[in-house]
């Protein structure tokens, strides 16, 4: 009993650090990295890295492949920042709302003319539409119209109506 040797208690301290954003992470390094939607990116080589390990970033700096990029880069002259899938889907570029704006005013049309929307599916109509109208080849088929576009033109018809009383 007295004799028995035990082993020293367990040390589970972790190696990372625990409170640490990607924007800390490009304060400390610099202009190399970049951050988005709460990731890290290296921005000559455009890879996510991971911010939590110093070292990881370390040693992504002093690769032969960031290097390399890190030279083309420079020599591009360019930067190509990457973003993450969400910031890109949120993204509306004028050609979207153009084209939302155009299905919601083929929609009105429609529904003050009292022209069925399943005459949007008939071939002469799309024809017209693709050829004369600017972004009428985007209108949907009459049961998207119906499922998508026909519940806001009423709210906003109906927001209209109430406003004026």
């Amino acid at each position: 009993e007295r004799f028995v040797v035990t082993a020293p208690p367990a040390r589970n301290r972790s190696k990372t650090a625990l409170y640490v954003t990607p924007l800390d992470r490009v304060t400390e390094f610099g202009g190399e990295l970049h951050e988005d939607g709460g990731k890290l990116f290296c921005t000559s080589c455009n890879v996510v890295l991971n911010h939590v390990r110093k070292s990881a970033i370390s040693d992504h700096l002093k690769s032969k492949t960031h290097t390399k990029r890190k030279a083309e880069f420079e020599e591009q002259n360019v930067r190509k920042k990457q973003r993450p899938l969400t910031a890109s889907l949120q993204c509306n570029s004028t050609a979207q709302t153009e084209k939302v704006s155009v299905i919601q005013d083929f929609v009105k049309m429609c529904l003050e003319a009292n022209i069925p929307l399943e005459k949007a599916d008939h071939p002469a109509v799309r024809a017209f539409l693709s050829r004369h109208v600017k972004n009428g080849g985007s209108i949907p088929k009459s049961d998207q119209l119906r499922r998508a576009y026909l519940p806001d033109g009423y709210e906003n018809e109906n927001q209209l109506l109430n406003s004026q009383d």
